[in-house]
Order: C-alpha cells, then structure tokens, then sequence
C-alpha cells in the first residue's frame, strides 16, 4: 500500500500471522495502530485493517521493513533486519515520501545499525525523506498507551503538515 509522493510512509516490522492470513496490516485484534492512527489526527474516524487503501487518499501508506510472517517479530533474524533496511532505503528513495515512519524502535535499530535511536524525528534521511521513530502499537507494547502514543503520532502529523514540533515524549 504505497504510493509516490507521500506525506508518511509508515513502516511496520514485519506482517505478523494475522496480516498475513487477511493481507491487512496490523490486522490482529488488539494492536493499537488504526485506533491511534485516529487519536492523532491522521484519520477522520477509525479505520479497520481492511480499509487500509483509504489511507493513500489522506497521502498516507504502509510497509514493512521485512516481508516474512511470523508469529512474533523477535522470530526475525539480525540479517533479516539488515537486508529489510535495505531493501526499504530503496523503495523511500524511489517513492520518495516527506516522511517515513518506522514503528518500532528496536526493529529501526536493527534495520539502520543504529543502536542508540529513540522514538521522535531521527538525523538520518533518505534521500530528501526524514525519518521518524514511532512506538510499536502492539498490544505487547505495554511500555506506551494509546493516549502516549497518539501524542508522538500527533508530533509526526505536526511534522507531516509542516507545523513546529516541541520536544519529544516518553511513556
């Protein structure tokens, strides 16, 4: 679900078996995605998982660093990770999205080697797309609620529509 030109390309680890099995991203019940994309403003109402391509008329989209399904994300390999890193650095640079919105710091750390990332706007770019760290939405992400993470998603809005950005949140 992507497009050329993009406000926020956002970018999930991996489809877990959920997504998979419907092709809907963050498809399982209980993942907080689609409520907070809501909360924060990038959406006028709620959305289910399967009117996710009503997200490209908002200039929004969705990917995932790696391809593979999986049960839990921590099923993932380091050279998964790198090579997903990869493989998304060229398809930002060929769509070329303001920004690109990776959900979950632990899977940017391991996609971009960059170890000491946290969640809020990042100094890397790719091409002329920022990048922005964003708190996983799964429900085992007991760490941020919805409420905190609406928060930082409404930072990237902000950012996303050209507003000034204040300094960043933690759960």
């Amino acid at each position: 679900m992507v497009a050329d030109g993009l406000r926020v390309l956002f970018c999930g680890i991996n489809p877990g078996l959920m997504t998979a099995a419907t092709g809907h991203h963050f498809a399982r019940p209980g993942n907080r995605f689609w409520p907070v994309l809501h909360l924060s403003g990038f959406t006028p109402r709620l959305l289910k998982p399967a009117e996710q391509g009503e997200l490209l008329s908002y200039g929004l989209g969705i990917t995932n660093v790696v391809g593979r399904a999986t049960a839990r994300a921590d099923e993932l390999s380091a050279a998964e990770y790198v090579e997903g890193g990869q493989l998304l650095s060229a398809k930002v640079t060929r769509l070329r999205p303001r920004w690109l919105a990776v959900v979950g710091v632990t899977a940017y750390r391991a996609a971009f080697g960059d170890r000491t990332a946290g969640v809020g706007p990042q100094e890397r770019v790719i091409g002329e797309t920022r990048v922005w760290v964003l708190p996983n939405p799964s429900g085992l992400n007991a760490h941020w609620t919805a409420a905190t993470m609406a928060e930082e998603f409404a930072r990237l809005r902000a950012a996303a529509d050209g507003e000034e950005v204040t300094a960043g949140l933690s759960p």
